[in-house]
Parts: C-alpha cells; sequence; structure tokens
C-alpha cells in the first residue's frame, strides 16, 4: 500500500511513518515543517519506499494514486497552536477541506487525528464519544479545540453528502520518543527538566489530571481503526488516570532526581481532568494500551538524554 501522511515530520507523524515503512508500505510524508523537524525523518530519507515533500497542506495538493490518508497535520501543543491561532484554525478547515478533497477524488480512506481537546474541561468522567464536550469558543485555546471540532464535523458532512471513507480518532495526552523539548507539553517539560536538574514548573496545584499513553500504542491504535469500517469518532489513549504530581514523582524516581517543584498560574481554560472511556475502542479494534506508564517514561527518557547530548 502507499499511504500519505500529513504533518509526517512530527511527533505521532514521524512515528506512524516508521511503523507503517516497517509493516511494509510506501509513505508518502507531507510536512511544512513550521512546528515538525527534519531531525524527525532525516534517517527515513535514505528508504525507498519513503518520499518527503514539503508543502503546506492548507494549499491544494494533487499526489498520484494512494491508498489511504492520516491526517495528522496540525500544531498540537498549546505553545505551538496559540503562536498563531489563524493558522491553527485554517488547519481545521482549508487544510480539511483539501485532504477530503484527495480522499473522495481517489475513493480512498481518510483517518482524520482529532483529539481529547474537543471535550474541553469536561464536566463527565471518563469522557465517552457520545459526550458533546464543554469548550469555551472564545478562549486561547479555541483555535485548536473548535479547529479539531469543525474538522470532525467537516468529516461527517463529506461522509452524508459525498460518501467520504472518514475514520476519526480522538487522541488523548501522547508522549514518547521524537517529542520536541520545547513543545509545552508536560511530559517533555518535566523530563527536560529533570534532567537539566531543575525544579519542574507545575502549572496550578498539580491536582489537574491526564491519561497518558505512549505513541507505539497510539500508532497501533491509528493504524487498526483506518483498517475498520467505523465511521465514527473513537478514543485513542489510556484510561489510567495522573495528576500531574503523580507524573512529577515517576519522572524525578526515573531520573534519580530530588522531587522539587516550582507553581504558575493555571492556564485559562486548562481542563481539571481528562480521562477517556476505550470500551468502543476494545470492542471495535481489539485495541488497549500495553505500554505501562514507567516503561513508557524511562524510553522517553532515553529519548531527551540523547537529544540534550546532542547540543539540541
Amino acid at each position: 500500500m502507499k499511504y500519505l501522511v500529513t504533518g509526517g515530520a512530527g511527533f505521532i507523524g514521524s512515528n506512524l511513518c516508521r511503523r507503517l515503512l516497517s509493516d511494509g508500505h510506501k509513505v508518502l510524508c507531507l510536512d511544512d515543517l513550521s512546528t515538525g523537524q527534519e531531525r524527525n525523518i532525516s534517517e527515513l530519507i535514505e528508504n525507498s519506499n519513503f518520499d518527503f515533500v514539503n508543502h503546506d497542506i492548507t494549499k491544494p495538493f494533487f499526489p498520484e494514486q494512494l491508498d489511504g490518508i492520516f491526517n495528522l497535520a496540525s500544531p498540537a501543543s498549546p505553545v505551538h497552536y496559540q503562536y498563531n491561532p489563524i493558522r491553527t484554525l485554517k488547519m481545521g478547515t482549508l487544510a480539511m477541506y483539501n485532504v477530503l478533497g484527495m480522499a473522495i477524488r481517489m475513493n480512498i480512506p481518510l483517518l482524520q487525528t482529532s483529539t481529547s481537546e474537543i471535550y474541553g474541561d469536561p464536566l463527565e468522567h471518563p469522557q465517552t464519544e457520545e459526550y458533546w464536550g464543554n469548550v469555551n469558543p472564545i478562549g486561547p485555546r479555541a483555535c485548536y479545540d473548535e479547529g479539531k471540532r469543525v474538522a470532525e464535523a467537516l468529516c461527517m458532512a463529506y461522509k452524508s453528502y459525498n460518501g467520504a471513507k472518514v475514520r476519526i480518532a480522538r487522541i488523548f495526552n501522547t508522549y514518547g520518543p521524537y517529542m520536541d523539548p520545547d513543545d509545552g507539553r508536560v511530559v517533555s517539560n518535566f523530563v527536560v527538566q529533570a534532567l537539566k536538574r531543575e525544579p519542574l514548573t507545575v502549572y496550578g496545584d498539580g491536582t489537574q489530571t491526564r491519561s497518558f499513553c505512549f505513541v507505539d500504542d497510539t500508532v497501533e491504535g491509528l493504524i487498526r481503526l483506518f483498517k475498520s469500517d467505523h465511521d465514527g469518532p473513537v478514543n485513542i489513549g489510556s484510561p489510567g488516570e495522573k495528576s500531574m504530581f503523580d507524573l512529577a514523582e515517576i519522572i524525578c524516581k526515573l531520573t534519580d532526581t530530588k522531587m522539587e517543584t516550582t507553581n504558575q498560574i493555571l492556564p485559562v481554560d486548562d481542563p481539571k481532568r481528562r480521562c477517556p472511556d476505550i470500551s468502543l475502542a476494545k470492542k471495535l479494534l481489539n485495541w488497549e494500551p500495553k505500554v505501562g506508564l514507567e516503561e513508557g517514561i524511562e524510553k522517553t527518557i532515553g529519548w531527551f538524554e540523547k537529544l540534550l547530548k546532542n547540543g539540541n
């Protein structure tokens, strides 16, 4: 098979490219490198089954016939998506029109990587796919939250009107190798600070929770969902809910660092709790995370140690 992976030089995208190549497929990686990193795909360039094109998917793109599209083209961390909120919204609108247009023209499946952020600061726990969310449409996070929500709406509109073959993955917090050390996500923040023997920056009182899924498990979930014929959203994440202090303690233990934190004000609209109900993924895809948090964090620490050693 030949797959297009938009955002393929990003964190999850580059891991997906590796997995597809290891499974024997051809991969066309599309990325404008606005948040993706060349270093994430540098060792793939020599692979004859891998092609990279530097392109902004908010503009039309006309590749040769493909067998499927994985759309991961979007900034995903608050630092990146709030930097240029207008461009972030374009990724949920203009970019979606373009990838959906390709899927229709070629009559191929499209997997849209949505996000747990569509649930906003949820009032229901854990979150099921039926929950409509609690999102502030005019807050600083709205460019990403609402961009992803309208992207889901476009997928369903193209499905009902044009017969598009869509899959929607609502990804919860993912971590692992090939994360950007400067992306502002809590795992990368904590690990880099611990390795530098700096106090860990905790926002708010540290009791807010997330569920952390290792990237290999996330990629496995994406591939299984793509291969299914389910056209509604599916939660892909870990049901193991952890507080920020829980995470800090684990990372300090694994880096042999004294637990020391500094507190900052909780950002506007930052969710208090976030945890997926993955019953649908278990039933539909026979999928659930396999990598435990400590095992995954150890692998992530190894990645950041390598980056810091090389001066990145």
